[in-house]
């Protein structure tokens, strides 16, 4: 049987059409939007009552009070206790649930088009008569204190916090978490009100999608909502956002770690902007994906990490870009580097008719899979109204990413890429990214994982300190669950320079690039663990024939202490 015809890739199926059913719009008196889609293909329903108010609106001295009220409101009700309120839940299959963003609160239910009447029920009884019960909001808060305990060990966390902090300033989206301490001063009271003030039919739009009747799942509303009444909606302090004239440099110091996680930011555009399908299309390009630019220059080409994207928050009032990437601690300046000649390139350099067309093809093939089930078609309905997005922007959107050219890109490039003015962030371990990072930027801040900030000269080289002298075998005790792991490492000096072997119960590995300033010393150890390549970082500090320090590696969340001494 002949086989050439793999030699020849198959001609596409062409475009395929994408239609949004009309949908049923109404209002209530009470000023509740209504949007129906009726789609009878499977016995499914998809409801989400979308708030227009979201963490922007918490008080300045309640921070993480929206998100606390929401994952709150299935907690208690006036005719249901928590774990009612799950039983009834599981015995329908249905999913209920609520949750919290930077400008929207959405309640969201899904269920067989047979438990309709049941589930909006239960919606109701959550939207309109939570009760909050005191317990609950103790376990909440306690579970709540101990899950950020969890995220300030993670270097992504670390690193959306200062960015969020440098690039918004006194703008309510510069707040990514609350503290343990803010969330320690929320009150029943606290939600109740915040509940009663936010949650108000004048500012909420009830969308779903699935089937069901209009009609009869109108009067449903109008009898459940009808005496919900409208009130003043709360506005968010929308301040200034802070102007910036020059690059920066924030590290947070995460001592020992393999890894920086970096991020390079400058403002962007809010998400109804008319250059949205410009900066959309340039980005696909740059840096969405694994055929992007970043990603085939830092990952595929350089190695240096396994993966870089650039990446638009756009929200309602303002908006981000952000390029992004972990890479190896060793190889900070080469990636800062890499980072910037892509930044330049797509500003000064016109994009090729091959990315244009692999662009749009990826985006607008995407997009209908998007909408193939009725929570993804539901949710694009929901961010079209809470956006302020135009009435046909789900029929347009594969025609607006069509019209986007090669000027429009570079164009786009060049008024929401800033090299200059970029806010670098990278969290690693402050001593080896300094002198790596500093050269990139005109001025530096240097904060600990809790977000204090650190005394940059306890940073610097101590040039009066000679370098200490690590050649030999050293026999080291490490701290590893709740055990001491013993490891050797046999070191060979020249200079300020280190290289060797680390030996271990769980394997060795090779230490190349060592370096030892002053009586500190540092180095990569590349070996195996479960039967996997990996980097472990080694920090030690040298007093004679001792050393003690850390070693840390990127699936570890801590670095581990070690102590010990040379043979």
């Amino acid at each position: 049987m002949s086989e050439t015809f793999r030699q020849t890739a198959p001609k596409s199926l062409g475009v395929v059409p994408f239609n949004v059913p009309n949908p049923f719009k109404s209002k209530l008196e009470n000023g509740l939007k209504i949007i129906f889609i009726e789609d009878k293909r499977h016995p499914i329903i998809s409801i989400r009552l979308a708030f227009r108010s979201g963490d922007i609106n918490d008080p300045a001295d309640r921070v993480g009070l929206n998100s606390a009220m929401a994952e709150m409101l299935s907690e208690g009700t006036e005719n249901y206790s928590s774990k009612a309120c799950a039983e009834e839940i599981e015995r329908l299959g249905a999913h209920l649930s609520a949750s919290a963003g930077s400008d929207n609160t959405i309640v969201k239910a899904s269920a067989l088009s047979m438990y309709t009447s049941e589930i909006f029920d239960l919606l109701v009884e959550m939207v309109l008569r939570p009760t909050f019960p005191a317990s609950e909001l103790d376990l909440y808060k306690q579970n709540t204190i101990e899950g950020l305990k969890f995220q300030r060990s993670q270097p992504d966390f670390l690193a959306d916090e200062q960015t969020a902090r440098i690039i918004y300033g006194g703008h309510p989206y510069s707040v990514h978490s609350p503290g343990a301490e803010d969330i320690s001063k929320i009150t029943r009271d606290d939600i109740a009100e915040f509940h009663k003030k936010t949650f108000i039919p004048n500012n909420a739009t009830i969308v779903v999608v699935g089937d069901f009747e209009s009609e009869s799942l109108l009067k449903q509303i109008d009898a459940s909502f009808s005496d919900w009444k409208a009130d003043e909606i709360l506005q968010a302090p929308i301040n200034p956002l802070p102007s910036r004239n020059r690059r920066s440099l924030t590290i947070v110091d995460r001592p020992g770690s393999t890894q920086a996680n970096i991020i390079l930011a400058n403002l962007a555009l809010k998400r109804n902007h008319p250059d949205y399908f410009s900066v959309l299309v340039m980005n696909q390009i740059l840096g969405a994906g694994a055929s992007s630019r970043l990603f085939m220059n830092l990952r595929e080409e350089k190695g240096y990490t396994y993966g870089a994207y650039s990446r638009i928050y756009s929200k309602r009032h303002a908006g981000s870009f952000e390029a992004t990437a972990e890479v190896r601690t060793a190889v900070t300046d080469e990636s800062l580097q890499e980072f910037f000649s892509e930044l330049n390139r797509i500003r000064d350099e016109k994009a090729s008719d091959e990315e244009l067309t692999d662009a749009k093809n990826y985006l607008t093939g995407v997009f209908p899979i998007r909408a193939e089930t009725q929570g993804g078609l539901t949710g694009l309905i929901v961010a079209q109204e809470l956006y302020d997005l135009p009435e046909n922007y789900l029929e347009t959107y594969r025609d607006r990413v069509r019209e986007v050219t090669l000027d429009d890109i570079q164009k786009a490039a060049n008024k929401y890429i800033e090299p200059e003015k970029l806010a670098i962030v990278i969290v690693g371990d402050a001593g080896e990214v300094i002198s790596q990072a500093s050269k990139y930027a005109e001025s530096l801040e240097i904060f600990d994982t809790e977000g204090h900030p650190k005394k940059i000269d306890d940073y610097k080289p101590d040039d009066k300190l000679e370098t200490a002298q690590v050649a030999g075998e050293w026999e080291l005790g490490v701290e590893a669950m709740g055990q001491k792991l013993p490891v050797t490492l046999i070191l060979t000096q020249n200079g300020d320079s280190v290289s060797g072997k680390l030996e271990s119960m769980i394997g060795e590995g090779e230490i190349a690039n060592g370096i030892v300033a002053g009586n500190n010393f540092s180095a990569v150890a590349k070996t195996k663990f479960q039967g996997q390549d990996t980097e472990l970082g080694i920090k030690g500090k040298i007093e004679g024939d001792s050393m003690t320090g850390t070693m840390s590696n990127s699936m570890i969340p801590m670095p581990m202490e070690f102590s010990g001494n040379r043979k």
